[in-house]
Order: structure tokens, then C-alpha cells, then sequence
């Protein structure tokens, strides 16, 4: 799992749209990546909505954000056109990635355990190290405190 000063992970994922996303072709733009459970819930659907309406400011801010869930680029792609959204959204359906991240645990809801992405961002700088960690993320405020971070880059 990356820590602040660590190297963030390189990737590369199938993404919206076609196509692959990975952390070293963006460079040298900063990156928000943030992992989220799954497509069209509410509190992913909420942080999704709050990403992409900051999507302006982050763009200024030269940083590009991107949604990794384990959801297949055919849901994304519905998610995305159902609430029309404008962060770009990738594919770990092997959750490689989500465990090069620590972010795949083990979850309880109501005494039943079971695997799942823990909702967690990290910011990434322009040569790939790992700024920010945001661990067990709620959602109110979180991405207006992610772009203030961005902004101080």
C-alpha cells in the first residue's frame, strides 16, 4: 500500500470510451485516483457527481481524476451516460490495482464478512509520487478538499 513519499503504482487499465488508462502516460499532470466500491450506488453516484462537478477546477489545477472500481467498462459506461458524468472511469475487474493500493479488504456489513474496495483516494504529483492518502473516505466535502490539495501542488 503507498504512503506519502512512496512511488504510486503504475497501471493500465481498459476505460471508458475504449481504450486504456494508465498513471504514466498523464504525466507530467498531476492525478486524482480514487477507488470506489461499485457503479450506481449512492454514495459512489454522490462522489462521482462531486468529482465531475469540480471537473473545471481540477483541470486548471493541471490534475486529471479517475474512478477505479471493479466494474466492467460496459457498466462505467452506463453509469457515466446515466448521471453524465466527467471523470474518466477504469476497469479493475481483477483487482490488481486495487490491491496494489491496500485498498481491497475485508469488509463486515451486518456480521456478514465478505471482500470489497474500501473508498479511498490518493493524489498523485506530476513525477508519480504519492502526495496525499485519504483512507475510508466520506464522501460530503471530499472532493472539495481533494481539489484544494491539487491546487497546492
Amino acid at each position: 500500500m503507498p504512503v506519502v513519499g512512496d512511488t504510486a503504482p503504475d497501471f493500465d487499465l481498459p476505460r471508458d470510451g475504449g481504450g486504456s488508462i494508465s498513471l504514466s502516460s498523464l504525466r507530467p499532470k498531476n492525478v486524482v485516483l480514487y477507488f470506489y466500491p461499485r457503479d450506481d450506488t449512492p454514495g459512489c453516484t454522490k462522489e462521482a457527481i462531486a468529482f465531475t462537478g469540480l471537473g473545471a477546477e481540477f483541470d486548471a489545477a493541471n490534475t486529471q481524476v479517475i474512478g477505479i472500481s471493479k466494474d466492467t467498462v460496459a457498466k462505467h459506461e452506463k453509469f457515466i451516460a446515466k448521471h453524465e458524468l466527467g471523470v474518466a472511469l477504469a476497469s479493475d475487474a481483477e483487482s490488481d490495482v486495487c490491491e496494489q493500493y491496500g485498498v481491497w479488504v475485508e469488509k463486515n456489513m451486518y456480521g456478514k464478512k465478505s471482500m470489497g474496495i474500501e473508498r479511498a483516494t490518493f493524489l498523485i504529483d506530476g513525477t508519480g509520487s504519492v502526495v496525499q492518502v485519504w483512507r475510508k473516505v466520506k464522501v460530503p466535502g471530499h472532493a472539495e478538499a481533494v481539489l484544494e490539495a491539487a491546487r497546492a501542488l
